[in-house]
């Protein structure tokens, strides 16, 4: 550890705190879960349905794409409604109507004023009151209840057909026709609908909250933010600013440390090697990544002209074979490929480069399976998730095979094991090039020793999509994935991507190795001190307790903190184009970091943070602010990251190649401006006016087909074809730049290899 012994040990207190926070809320997400009751009857003795049903219904939803046609409790996709605040409004208006009918004669809305606010008053104490007996393991409803419930099912049986009466909300929705052919199925479906809307109207025993903190804000039985909601977002915002003050302090000080920058070399060291077969064999990554890059962009305007026309596109009924939810699928998950895959390249050109130039034995062999394997993952993931939304497959391989209906991680579960078996491969080539840096005496290691952490953390950590299953309680469910969505993707490539870039421009000489591991153990400790128990911002109503809340609103507020300085970091990477003549060659990986810095502060800061406070994701969690959020922070971080990567490893395997000027501009300005072109022309302004139907109407309006139909925001959907097209041809040029090179068929510059020594600086 030598001189940075204090940063280790504060990494490491942070880590193993942050940890154990995580695991014991965890513990509570466990034993705090809503439940899902053994059986559910009437109060005259009549059996509806029971456990068996509701999880059938979960694997019926899956099946059909789960989050990728619309959301539940808030999380998946946008265009359909939220299936839990949609059937929860639906159940209580036709509860309110039978019991007008039954008790006065008349429709619920014919009734004056205070006869129905009486009504209300009854709806709210039958449907807030707690009737599950855990004794019993039994749920007791009224016989009015099992009648409302019956109608919303009715409902919902022929929107997930191809009843012709609702062929109008199915293209409203972007569903194809029939989109659950099998009746038995949609009955199920409709059990578990009915399960999550019950969760989020029922208080947890002794307490004055539903099981999902209130969420969605329905007016009609008082589902309105907490208490605790407001102190803990108000809490988060002074946690941020004490956080941001404490940072520009220590900053402050640390600034008179700073060291001189070391002379920078006459000539790129990293020239001075010999390509080693490994390195070579990379090509075919980068190609993988820009070709995966594309599809992913294509599928992109394809998914978003489906929120205009449902079924369509531009007149071409084309939803029967390739609808909203598969490709939504598509889309989502070659943009986690093509990402994944450029980090991994960087990672393997970085090995041999550790090694002292060689390549440890079987080297590129080991490299060509891995990248086999990764086309296999990919076609085999893509293939199953066809079949099952097109209700090809058998159920029961849907989950294995299919579709496990979960964002981000839709991959059957097959191909899941696949990809974390490549992962974990990825992490012996690496550690087969560092081990051996390592343990050579001499010379300061804190840096790759860092790096080496973070390798492993992105090889293990995506293990913990194995501890869900097909019938494993939503909650729970929830709890795991976000291990995958935040903590391996915006917690470890986080520290991995900043230790890489330290690592590389230290050994270009750039900067001096001592800089480079004290800014990258300073950031880890940062990134991992809001990051950890940040990921539980996710979950503060996916069934979960207000512990949940606490801790997630206050460390999430601290993952925006260190995100304030990149602007800094931005204009040091700019700074590094002009440190020797040589650098000329790195521009345009050096603009994307540049890019990176700048969308990490607005899209993973600014806008992370505007939907992260309780009080503020309550209104909208699964509205198009999400999206928002989501494009900047997942395309402009990450994207642009592997992005830089690409052309980073480009210019070394194919150093006789220069970069076309004009095709870079192309894909890095417009890939910037498309994607704010994208953002600010119509994402958050239709998320903005969501939020204000969300706050007056309830969350069931703010995504009902009545509102998402209306003229104006049918027209700000329209109007994000221009940003659309903009990114396109950034996205398109970027594609043929990187053909282009790769198809270069210049020899490679082979010139005299430096010593083990002099490559470990």
């Amino acid at each position: 550890m030598g001189p940075y012994r204090k940063l280790w040990f504060t990494l490491i207190a942070v880590v193993a705190i942050t940890f154990a926070l995580l695991g014991f809320y965890g513990g509570e997400v466990y034993r705090q879960a809503p439940p899902i009751p053994g059986q559910v009857v009437t109060s005259d003795g009549r059996a509806l349905f029971g456990r068996e049903d509701i999880l059938d219904g979960q694997t019926a939803w899956q099946s059909v794409g789960g989050m990728q046609l619309g959301s539940i409790w808030g999380h998946g996709a946008y265009q359909a409604p939220d299936w839990t605040a949609d059937w929860l409004h639906r159940e209580l208006t036709a509860w309110l109507d039978l019991a007008a009918r039954d008790e006065h004669g008349q429709a619920y809305a014919q009734l004056p004023a205070p006869q129905q606010a009486a009504l209300r008053e009854a709806l709210k104490a039958e449907y807030r009151a707690n009737r599950s007996d855990a004794a019993t393991d039994t749920l007791t409803i009224t016989p009015r209840r099992a009648k409302a419930i019956e109608q919303t099912a009715a409902y919902y049986e022929q929107l997930f057909s191809d009843a012709p009466a609702l062929q109008g909300s199915r293209e409203s929705f972007a569903m194809k026709e029939n989109t659950l052919p099998d009746a038995k199925r949609r009955t199920q479906l409709t059990h578990f609908f009915f399960w999550t809307a019950w969760a989020a109207a029922t208080e947890r025993e002794g307490m004055s909250v539903t099981y999902t903190n209130n969420w969605p804000h329905e007016p009609l039985i008082g589902n309105q933010p907490s208490a605790e909601n407001v102190m803990w977002s108000i809490i988060s915002v002074v946690v941020l600013l004490a956080g941001i003050g404490f940072l520009v302090w220590a900053w402050a000080f640390m600034r008179g440390q700073e060291e001189e920058e070391p002379q920078a070399p006459a000539r790129d060291p990293l020239t001075a090697f010999a390509l080693t077969p490994s390195q070579r064999a990379l090509g075919k990554y980068l190609f993988l990544v820009v070709a995966l890059f594309g599809f992913q962009v294509l599928l992109g305007g394809f998914t978003a002209h489906y929120t205009v026309e449902g079924q369509k596109f531009y007149g071409i009924d084309v939803s029967q074979w390739f609808p909203y939810s598969l490709v939504r699928t598509w889309h989502i998950q070659s943009a986690l490929f093509w990402i994944a895959t450029g980090f991994l390249a960087a990672g393997l050109f970085l090995a041999p480069l550790i090694n002292g130039g060689r390549d440890p034995k079987f080297q590129k062999v080991g490299v060509d399976i891995l990248f086999w394997a990764l086309v296999l993952v990919v076609v085999g993931s893509f293939a199953g998730n066809y079949l099952a939304i097109a209700q090809i497959m058998s159920p029961e391989l849907n989950f294995w095979l299919g579709h496990q209906g979960y964002e981000y991680v839709d991959l059957g579960r097959l191909w899941q094991i696949g990809k974390f078996a490549g992962i974990c491969f990825w992490l012996v080539l690496m550690l087969r090039g560092i081990v051996p840096a390592l343990r050579t005496p001499g010379g300061d290691k804190n840096l790759l020793a860092l790096l080496t952490a973070s390798v492993g953390a992105i090889g293990l950590f995506y293990g913990a999509g194995f501890f869900y299953g097909e019938r494993t309680h939503l909650t729970i469910m929830e709890y795991w994935r976000w291990w995958i969505v935040h903590l391996w993707v915006e917690g470890f490539f986080e520290v991995f991507a900043t230790t890489a870039l330290a690592f590389i421009f230290s050994t270009l000489g750039l900067v001096s190795r001592r800089m480079a591991t004290t800014a990258s153990l300073a950031s880890a400790s940062l990134f991992m001190l809001g990051g950890i128990p940040g990921t539980f911002h996710h979950l503060y109503f996916a069934g979960t307790t207000t512990p949940v809340m606490a801790v997630g609103a206050s460390f999430s507020a601290l993952e925006v903190v260190p995100l304030i300085v990149l602007g800094y970091e931005a204009w040091e990477n700019w700074r590094l184009k002009t440190r020797a003549a040589w650098m000329d060659n790195l521009k345009w990986p050096l603009m994307c970091f540049v890019a990176v810095a700048f969308w990490n502060m607005l899209g993973a800061g600014v806008f992370g943070f505007m939907i992260n406070p309780p009080i503020s994701l309550y209104y909208i969690q699964g509205l198009n602010t999400t999206p928002v959020h989501a494009h900047a922070a997942l395309f402009g971080v990450y994207g642009f990251l592997a992005l830089g990567f690409t052309l980073l490893v480009l210019r070394y395997i194919r150093p006789q190649y220069a970069l076309n000027p004009g095709l870079m501009k192309l894909a890095f300005w417009g890939m910037n401006i498309g994607l704010v072109l994208m953002i600010f022309t119509s994402l958050l302004p239709v998320g903005l006016i969501q939020f204000h139907a969300s706050v007056s109407e309830g969350m069931w309006y703010a995504r009902s087909e009545a509102f998402m139909q209306q003229d104006l925001l049918k027209t700000l959907r329209w109007g994000r074809t221009f940003g659309d097209v903009v990114f396109l041809l950034g996205a398109l040029a970027m594609v043929m730049q990187v053909i282009l090179g790769l198809l270069s068929s210049k020899p490679a510059l082979v010139e005299p290899r430096l010593t083990p020594k002099a490559a470990r600086g």
